[in-house]
């Protein structure tokens, strides 16, 4: 008797929670597939040769950008090795701190006082050998050539990486005294690739974490085009776009350039870690 009740309670289950977890995993199957449409084409980029995220690691950038950078400049080449970044902090984990490494030059431009004097201090060894311009300065559309060539930088550069949390795009539009062969800028990838969004101007903005910053990729695509650049790829994690001047990209980039092709989602889980933290520039 015990066995046989013991076949109808195992028959009851296996029907009753077969047939739940059949339709829940149906469910639960197709909501994962909607939802992650953006992992399918990272696999699918990964793969490919052109892309760019496959090529991403971090020594000192915030993330992946050390060696995206790398590899864009190991496709064009690299001209007098000038950088000219803004929105740096202290420097230790910024776009081109492991640039001075490599033997270039630079100016890095930021607002914050004390961040400019732990600069002077961790930097000293390529400020004092002329190789690295600081200067402290609240960048807005208006000023923001005579910053640069108040410091020393004018003409072709080979990159310019813009990093202000709010004016980037503004900021970007207005730079005439110098004509970077890359630059990288943050996007804010809260929007959807196809979606066109500019944050009003406001010359003394400051970002206070929340989603009203920057551009979406679309805006930013569409200003490299207007300014002679193409847009050529997007970090892992959703954070910057790189663009190259157009008549340096031949065919060495994934196609087609827009922001619908190489737009990549924010991904919050993902963390770049690169060994022991950096707590001075340990270059020569």
């Amino acid at each position: 008797m015990k066995r046989l009740w013991r076949l109808l309670l195992w028959l009851f289950n296996r029907r009753f929670f077969g047939e739940f977890w059949l339709l829940w995993g149906n469910k639960l199957s197709n909501n994962f597939r909607q939802r992650n449409d953006g992992e399918l084409t990272l696999r699918r980029r990964m793969d490919d040769q052109l892309c760019l995220e496959r090529h991403g690691y971090k020594v000192f950038s915030q993330n992946d950008e050390d060696g995206i950078i790398a590899e864009i400049f190991s496709r064009i080449g690299v001209t007098n090795k000038v950088f000219v970044e803004f929105g740096v902090q202290n420097g230790l984990e910024c776009n081109t701190h492991f640039l001075l490494h490599k033997g270039w030059n630079g100016l890095w431009i930021e607002g914050d006082a004390k961040s400019c004097a732990s600069i002077r201090k961790l930097f000293s060894v390529p400020i004092e050998s002329g190789r690295l311009k600081v200067v402290n300065a609240f960048i807005d559309k208006d000023n923001i050539n005579g910053i640069i060539g108040g410091g020393g930088v004018n003409g072709e550069i080979d990159l310019l990486s813009i990093d202000i949390d709010g004016n980037d795009y503004w900021v970007w539009e207005a730079i005439s005294c110098i004509q970077p062969r890359v630059v990288v800028i943050e996007y804010n990838a809260k929007f959807p690739p196809d979606f066109e969004w500019v944050m009003e101007y406001n010359k003394n903005h400051i970002w206070n974490g929340n989603d009203k910053h920057g551009a979406s990729l679309k805006s930013l695509e569409l200003l490299g085009q207007k300014s002679g650049y193409q847009l050529v790829g997007t970090n892992l994690n959703g954070v910057n776009a790189f663009f190259v001047k157009q008549d340096a990209t031949g065919n060495l980039f994934a196609q087609p350039a827009t922001a619908e092709n190489l737009y990549n989602p924010q991904r919050w889980n993902i963390q770049y870690i690169s060994g022991h933290p950096a707590t001075e520039y340990v270059g020569t």
